[in-house]
């Protein structure tokens, strides 16, 4: 199932698991408190029994607070099944060439998904060039931020959710409770423009 995809890839990040880091970097300084959050079971109606913590911000009902726009912008509309809540109005537009980072979380080993709505709109053109990009932003012993592909989202002109994309730099202790910061960055490749919505993480642990 999902789990057993996501192990495998995690082991492409091996590499870069190391002991509790000589000098705390940006995302480090900037992580908010790993105390376990609420999880449900947002994507069972797609068949995807697996519990979710809202990523901070990622309604974006609060206007993207505390997320990094370059180019983007919080607009109206939501995605059709709100949810994130029934009076859900905003999603985040991100325009070709535009990109969005979400706050520092922490996340380890007992989060293995990243899941969110998505919907692209494009010309003829557009469809054979454009996508979604989608990484993880980790911060290495040194302090320095690196960043790995987490992969990409197709073309689609309809609210969808997202497959799970597998968290692969989630192997690196430095935070309390075996965990490391990271930050999800969202970029429009291409000439296509997107709107994402209520962006998940999947933690092991359950509610």
């Amino acid at each position: 199932m999902f789990r057993g995809l996501a192990l495998t890839l995690t082991l492409g990040a091996l590499s870069l698991a190391t002991a509790a880091p000589a000098h705390a970097g940006l995302l480090v300084e900037s992580a908010e408190n790993c105390e376990p959050k609420p999880t449900k079971q947002v994507f069972l109606p797609w068949l995807d029994p697996l519990n979710y913590v809202a990523v901070t911000g990622g309604d974006f009902e609060s206007g993207a607070a505390g997320w990094k726009l370059s180019g983007a912008r919080v607009v109206d509309g939501n995605e059709p099944w709100r949810v994130s809540g029934s009076d859900d109005g905003k999603s985040l537009s991100i325009p070709a060439g535009a990109s969005a980072t979400s706050p520092v979380m922490c996340a380890g080993l007992d989060h293995l998904f990243m899941r969110y709505f998505a919907k692209s709109k494009a010309s003829l053109l557009g469809t054979l060039t454009s996508h979604l990009r989608v990484e993880v932003l980790f911060e290495t012993s040194t302090g320095a931020v690196g960043s790995l592909p987490l992969g990409i989202q197709v073309l689609n002109s309809s609210w969808a959710p997202s497959l799970p994309v597998p968290v692969v730099a989630n192997l690196l202790p430095l935070l309390p409770g075996e965990h490391t910061p990271v930050a999800f960055r969202f970029t429009a490749v291409g000439s296509a423009s997107w709107t994402i919505d209520d962006v998940y993480l999947d933690p092991r642990s359950r509610s």
